[in-house]
């Protein structure tokens, strides 16, 4: 990867991806696209920027073309909660776009990423140590726009011979950018509100376990993955990763390891608790492991200490 072009980079993803990447390769080695342009935003400000909607195919080929990319990491989606209240708009935009960013790779022979999830699992797959080929019947629209995603890049990959890649993504936890309209938000508010207000009320009932990982090793993912040889890639979209797996309560106990006094009661939403029922409680991600080396660094009491570490200074700056 010596020239990258990022969709969505103003995203929890993408904004870290981006910073990563600039700082291994250098701050012109990320061409970062968004369809807004926040002025006093660090990804907008510490390299090459531009404007794009990624339903508009032409301008997405001409950015390429124009800054010489040989890889597209394409990460502009609706997530579940936000895509399950406006369906029509989660299918055409992470469809639409999807297709949009394929067509670029293979207009100019990129190499190519994009997330799948979690999501893309289903109430009838097995719920615990979900196997990479397994039954997938999800019941969301996310869920149905991350299936057909996977089945879009390996037909790309199959038909036109597109390197595409991905990563089904468990939920991410990270202190450097709020959550997004996630199912698995909860596991991000919670840090903020332990140190804002001593407590948390969680909108995910007790007893639901659900795969997580924190965001610097889902960066590292990301480039080890797009490193890796291609020769020994099988199944390249979209491989299972984890790092944990937890309940409420089990984020609860680690947070009280290092504030004793925190405290979380629960007001359940019907709507994310559902769309969480659906979810495995914890996915097997051998394949990862044995064909590209995956190897998470940070478990849930390891995340606990440097979430709390690195957010204790910016909420009391407000």
């Amino acid at each position: 990867m010596k020239k990258v072009m990022v969709t969505g980079c103003l995203g929890q993803i993408g904004s870290e991806l981006v910073a990563k990447l600039r700082e291994l390769n250098g701050p012109d080695s990320v061409i970062a696209t968004d369809i807004r342009r926040p002025i006093d935003n660090p990804t907008v400000q510490s390299g090459p920027f531009e404007e794009l909607d990624v339903n508009d195919y032409d301008h997405m080929l001409q950015i390429a073309k124009d800054n010489n990319v040989d890889t597209l990491i394409h990460l502009a989606a609706l997530l579940s909660a936000v895509a399950e209240k406006k369906p029509q708009l989660a299918w055409n935009l992470n469809m639409g776009g999807l297709v949009n960013a394929l067509e670029v790779a293979r207009e100019l022979n990129l190499k190519f990423f994009t997330p799948s999830s979690i999501g893309s699992f289903g109430p009838n797959t097995p719920k615990d140590n979900t196997p990479q080929d397994t039954l997938q019947r999800p019941t969301t629209m996310y869920g149905v726009t991350k299936v057909s995603g996977e089945l879009l890049c390996d037909y790309y990959h199959t038909k036109f011979g597109v390197d595409t890649r991905g990563v089904r993504f468990p939920g991410l936890i990270s202190y450097k950018t709020l959550p997004g309209g996630g199912t698995t938000d909860y596991a991000v508010d919670i840090y903020y509100e332990a140190l804002k207000k001593g407590s948390y009320e969680s909108f995910i009932k007790e007893g639901t376990y659900m795969d997580m990982m924190y965001m610097p090793d889902a960066i590292d993912a990301v480039i080890k993955l797009m490193n890796a040889d291609p020769d020994k890639l099988v199944h390249r979209n979209a491989f299972n990763i984890t790092a944990m797996s937890f309940e409420p309560e089990d984020i609860k106990k680690s947070i009280q390891k290092v504030m004793p006094e925190f405290d979380m009661t629960y007001d359940v939403d019907p709507m994310r608790q559902t769309i969480a029922d659906s979810w495995p409680n914890s996915i097997d991600p051998t394949c990862a492991k044995e064909e590209w080396g995956f190897s998470p660094n940070y478990d849930l009491d390891a995340m606990t200490r440097d979430m709390l570490d690195k957010l204790k200074d910016r909420v009391e700056q407000g």
